[in-house]
């Protein structure tokens, strides 16, 4: 494929299908193609226009009769941060966090199946295979990390570089961290990995001097969605804008 299609992207529109998150609904995407120089400034407005990444595609909800997807960003600097999500980080001090390229491993789609398995068995990405999984993570033309989370090497733990036990695939922009994928362990529940993952990506953006932390889209009475709302303070793309929104509003 050639970058004309960045330079000049083209949009194009998906057939309907069910939605993932609301049982009577029937889901639309509009997407265009992230390739050539210009991928990563495209991928940012896009993404500030309320579009997702998949490898090299950015797509959004297009939906004819719903509106319920809505895009979502935490506020990183006005951060607050509760009693609950100091005590996920407590809970979570012997974790080693480090970050790497877009190069997939097999350690990490270990880590994946035991997660699909665990969480999604009947889901769109149940049938990945280790190929799948590569690509999902290689094939960008944007400025993405891999962030592998590991318990710290110990006495009784026999792996040398320490336990993997989640991984947040990560797009770094002019103006946040957009988190497009993460996944985790399911046998360390207690440890809350998924809160943790974005309590880590907060404290990353603040040290790098970045507004925002990109969440994706929040679904109102959908049960999947229901954590990002405890993520404040945050902003909904609206149809003027983003538009801060008070915790309350997402519960009412």
């Amino acid at each position: 494929m050639n970058t004309q299609a960045t330079h000049s992207p083209q949009f194009y529109l998906t057939a309907p299908a069910q939605c993932p998150y609301l049982e009577d609904e029937r889901e639309r995407k509009v997407f265009t193609h992230l390739v050539g120089p210009r991928a990563s400034e495209m991928n940012d407005l896009l993404t500030q226009g309320g579009f997702r990444r998949s490898q090299n595609i950015a797509y959004r909800p297009a939906c004819e009769n719903c509106r319920a997807c809505v895009s979502v960003r935490i506020l990183a600097g006005e951060f607050e941060w509760h009693r609950s999500m100091r005590r996920t980080l407590s809970r979570n001090q012997d974790l080693i966090s480090e970050e790497r390229p877009a190069i997939a491993s097999a350690e990490q789609y270990d880590l994946f199946r035991i997660y699909l398995d665990s969480r999604h068995q009947l889901g769109g990405m149940a049938d990945m295979t280790v190929d799948d999984y590569a690509v999902m993570v290689e094939e960008t033309h944007v400025e993405t990390r891999v962030f592998e989370y590991r318990i710290a090497p110990s006495a009784e733990n026999e792996d040398q570089n320490g336990e993997l036990i989640a991984v947040a695939l990560t797009d770094v922009m002019s103006d946040g961290l957009s988190m497009v994928y993460s996944f985790f362990n399911p046998a360390y529940e207690k440890r809350s990995l998924g809160s943790y993952m974005i309590l880590d990506h907060v404290m990353r953006a603040q040290r790098m001097a970045l507004p925002y932390i990109y969440l994706g889209y929040w679904v109102k009475g959908s049960s999947k969605m229901d954590y990002k709302k405890r993520f404040q303070p945050q902003e909904h793309l609206t149809g003027h804008g983003w538009d801060r929104v008070p915790a309350s509003e997402t519960d009412t």
